[in-house]
C-alpha cells in the first residue's frame, strides 16, 4: 500500500473513531477544492477571460468623437478657467431712433412736386436733393434737399402732388445712434442709474452692443406700472432698427472664482453632476462639485482642473452617445 493510500486509511480509521467528524470534514472539504480547481480550469480555458472583461471595462465611459463629428454634431469646446460670476438685471425694451438725429424736411415754399429724387429706405447725405419743386409764387423750380446725412425714413408727397410748409415732405433720420426704451419695474427702480452700462443683444449671434443709460424717466407708465430707462447704443453697421424688441442686461455685481464652466456643459448620471472632459478624441465625465452659478456659469469646486477642455454646448450630443454605448456594452 502507498503512503498517500495509507494517509487515507489512517484518517479514516480515526474518523470512526472520533465518530465521523473529521471524515465529515474532509468531505466538506473536497468540493470546495474542485470548485477552485474548476475555477482555475475554466480561467485557463478561456485564454485569460478576466483580462477580457476588463478590456471592455475600459472602453465604458468614455465616448470617441473626432473634430468632424464635433462641427457635424455643434459641439462647442472651451477650457475650464477662472470667471466672474455676475448679478445681473434683463429688463425688455423697444428699439427707437435717436430723436435728437432725426428732421423734418419741409419745404420753404408751396407748389407742385416735378420730380423725387429720393425714396423711402434711400441713404442720403447732408446736401443730397430730396425733391424738385416748383413754386406757385415764382413759378420757378427748387430743391428740396437733407439737412444731415441718414436714412429716408418717411416720405409724405407723391410726384405731381401740392406740398406746403405745413408738412413734412421728408423725414430723414441718422440710424447710426439708437435708443432702446427699456422698462424697469418699481422693485428695480433704485438698481438703474443715468451712466450705467448697458448689453443689448441684437439676437443675430454676433456679441452684444454696448450702450449706457441716458436717461430715466421720474414718471412710471399708469398701464404697465414701470417706468422708462433710455439707453443709447452705436449702430454703425445697421444691427438693429427702429420697432424691433430688445433686451438690455445689467450687470449689478461680479463675484471671482478660482473655476467654472458653462451652466450648458452640465449633465446629469445616475443622479450625479458630470461634466464631459475631452483627451484627446475623447471625453469622459468627470463627476463634480459645484459651488455658486449665475444665468451663464457655475463655479466648480472639485473635479476638473484650470486647462481642462470640455464640452460646452450641445454636451447632451456627448451623453446620448454614452448612453448607446452603455447600451450596446449590456447587450
Amino acid at each position: 500500500m502507498s503512503r498517500p493510500a495509507r494517509r487515507d486509511l489512517a484518517m479514516l480509521l480515526l474518523g470512526l473513531v472520533a465518530g465521523g467528524g473529521v471524515f465529515y470534514a474532509l468531505q466538506d472539504r473536497l468540493p470546495a477544492d474542485r470548485s477552485a480547481a474548476s475555477a482555475s480550469e475554466a480561467g485557463d480555458g478561456h485564454g485569460g477571460g478576466h483580462a477580457e472583461g476588463g478590456e471592455e471595462s475600459h472602453g465604458e465611459g468614455v465616448v470617441k468623437l473626432d473634430d468632424a463629428k464635433l462641427a457635424a454634431a455643434g459641439i462647442g469646446l472651451e477650457t475650464a478657467a477662472p470667471e466672474k460670476l455676475r448679478q445681473k438685471l434683463r429688463l425688455n425694451g423697444l428699439v427707437q431712433p435717436d430723436q435728437d438725429a432725426i428732421v423734418q424736411v419741409t419745404p420753404r415754399f408751396p407748389g407742385i412736386v416735378r420730380e423725387i429724387r429720393k425714396r423711402l429706405g434711400d441713404k442720403v447725405n447732408k446736401g443730397d436733393v430730396l425733391a424738385v419743386i416748383e413754386s406757385n409764387q415764382s413759378l420757378t423750380s427748387y430743391d428740396l434737399k437733407s439737412p444731415i446725412s441718414g436714412t429716408v425714413v418717411e416720405r409724405g408727397v407723391a410726384l405731381g402732388e401740392y406740398v406746403s410748409e405745413q408738412k413734412p415732405a421728408f423725414i430723414v433720420a441718422d440710424l447710426s445712434t439708437l435708443w432702446v426704451d427699456l422698462s424697469v419695474y418699481r422693485k428695480d427702480f433704485a438698481k438703474v442709474r443715468p451712466g450705467d452700462a448697458v448689453q443689448v443683444d441684437p439676437e443675430d449671434g454676433g456679441a452684444p452692443i454696448e450702450g449706457r443709460v441716458i436717461y430715466v424717466s421720474p414718471i412710471g407708465a399708469a398701464d404697465t406700472q414701470s417706468a422708462l430707462a433710455r439707453v443709447s447704443i452705436p449702430n454703425r453697421d445697421m444691427r438693429l432698427r427702429p420697432g424691433l424688441f430688445a433686451v438690455g442686461t445689467m450687470v449689478l455685481a461680479e463675484k471671482p472664482v478660482d473655476l467654472a464652466v458653462r451652466l450648458n456643459a452640465l449633465q446629469t448620471i445616475d443622479n450625479r453632476a458630470v461634466v464631459f472632459v475631452r483627451n484627446g478624441d475623447a471625453f469622459e465625465p468627470r463627476d463634480v462639485e459645484l459651488g455658486e452659478r449665475d444665468g451663464e456659469w457655475v463655479e466648480v469646486l472639485f473635479g476638473l482642473m484650470p486647462g481642462d477642455v470640455y464640452a460646452a454646448r450641445n454636451s447632451f450630443v456627448v451623453k446620448a452617445e454614452l448612453a448607446k454605448g452603455s447600451a450596446s456594452h449590456e447587450h
